[in-house]
């Protein structure tokens, strides 16, 4: 029997290993640009400003604020259609960049541009210890 590959389960290869691993320690890493000093995210092995080659993992704090969001309520691929409602974001770390991300922990009637978010870590996959770690993001402790 072929092994049917899931979209959840994202490919690590050597630019995105250390963030990868960081999840699982429950950690968030960005890129710092040595050149020219600027952090980015997603990791890729140069800088999208300067295109400097010399960048490297710096942890970040972990704290920004909801950009932007929708709720899904219609996603028929598996695994996400088992996940509806869910809520996809775009969170703007403190220190600048963006990510795509997903809301948990948080009615989605509740939320808004401009709130603040925390990450959290979880696995891809609750029934396999070795699977991915996700960053995901809920509203820090005073929007609760």
């Amino acid at each position: 029997m072929t092994a049917v590959a899931r979209a959840d389960i994202p490919t690590i290869d050597s630019a995105s290993e250390p963030y990868w691993e960081a999840a699982r320690q429950g950690r968030l890493l960005i890129a710092e640009c040595t050149a020219c000093g600027k952090v980015h995210h997603y990791p890729r092995p140069f800088c999208p400003y300067c295109w400097s080659e010399d960048v490297h993992p710096v942890q970040a704090k972990g704290t920004g604020t909801l950009y932007t969001y929708s709720t899904v309520y219609v996603n028929d691929l598996a695994p996400f259609k088992d996940r509806l409602p869910y809520v996809a974001a775009i969170v703007e770390l403190d220190e600048g960049p963006r990510l795509m991300t997903t809301i948990e922990g948080a009615d989605p009637g509740g939320l808004r541009v401009g709130m603040p978010v925390a990450a959290a870590f979880r696995p891809v996959d609750e029934n396999d210890p070795e699977c991915p770690y996700l960053t995901v993001f809920t509203p820090s402790e005073e929007n609760r």
